[in-house]
């Protein structure tokens, strides 16, 4: 069983100076995205209901359409951006950039989209001072990753937390990432992904591996609480940025879980991914390395 999508680079010069805000830039890419798609993908009337076969609402609100996983109240969107590398950070006229997004939609095609939409967003202008860009280049790459078990025998396993994170249990924020937890978001993102925009949920049995997953214990936790929120500049709106980020580090039998956590590599995991929360970085030990 493999979970598949799309890994899409994207680079651009700068036509003008172009700050990105500390904490989480992917929040701004993704504002500025939604709008441009809309502007060049909806054909929906303004005050009406989006039709089923509207681009911009599969693509950026799917929540709007009916249909998917029984009993799912927001579906999340097809996508994540990657964009660490400017946090914070002033380009140059002149300068190269780049992000990365990654794309779940396996349904059709949206490379071609995705660049038309790029390219409108980056000659409007980017972050809060909006300078212009020029997009240059696209690097895209199919990602097949196999989810049945890892080759090697895995004791242990050191989860950093690159962005603030978040993640809920029976409807209110954990206190820690405890594994039973932090494994039960991630197959929840996983096959909710899979079967809502490609090859169907997860063939797996979600009792059994969140019994064993309950076994596994974290011996080392350094995390740290970011408090923070961001006003878009765009609507007034205030987005709450919080959440945990260090690193833990889990012990016990994980060969089978291993490649879930590498998955979430590429998803993110917990609440508001699309707007780069819950990025993570993981590194198996084997038992000879202990």
């Amino acid at each position: 069983m493999t979970f598949d999508f799309h890994s899409y680079s994207f680079s651009f010069v700068a036509r003008d100076s172009i700050q990105f805000p500390h904490v989480i830039p992917a929040n701004v890419l993704r504002g500025g995205f939604g709008l441009a798609l809309r502007r060049i993908a909806c054909r929906c009337e303004p005050e009406g209901a989006h039709s089923p076969d509207c681009v911009y609402a599969r693509f950026f609100e799917p929540r709007v359409l009916a249909g998917g996983p029984s009993g799912l109240r927001d579906h999340p969107r097809p996508f994540v951006f990657r964009a660490r590398s400017l946090d914070g950070r002033t380009v140059e006229t002149g300068d190269s950039f780049y992000f990365d997004m990654n794309v779940f939609e396996m349904r059709f095609p949206v490379r071609l989209l995705l660049e038309k939409t790029f390219s409108a967003l980056a000659a409007d202008g980017l972050g809060p001072t909006r300078g212009r860009a020029r997009l240059v280049d696209t690097v895209e790459r199919l990602v097949s990753l196999h989810l049945d078990g890892s080759e090697r025998r895995a004791d242990g396993v050191s989860v950093s937390f690159l962005t603030p994170t978040e993640l809920k249990v029976d409807e209110a924020l954990a206190p820690a990432p405890e594994f039973a937890v932090l494994f039960a978001r991630i197959r929840d993102r996983l096959s909710t992904l899979r079967a809502l925009y490609g090859a169907g949920p997860l063939d797996i049995d979600f009792r059994a591996m969140a019994a064993r997953a309950g076994e596994i214990a974290m011996v080392r936790s350094e995390l740290q609480r970011l408090k923070t929120s961001r006003r878009s500049t765009r609507t007034g709106q205030c987005h709450q940025l919080g959440g945990f980020s260090g690193e833990t580090e889990y012990a016990g039998r994980l060969d089978e879980y291993i490649p879930y956590l590498k998955a979430a590599q590429w998803t993110g995991v917990g609440r508001q991914t699309v707007w780069g929360k819950g990025e993570l970085s993981v590194q198996a030990i084997r038992p000879d390395e202990r």
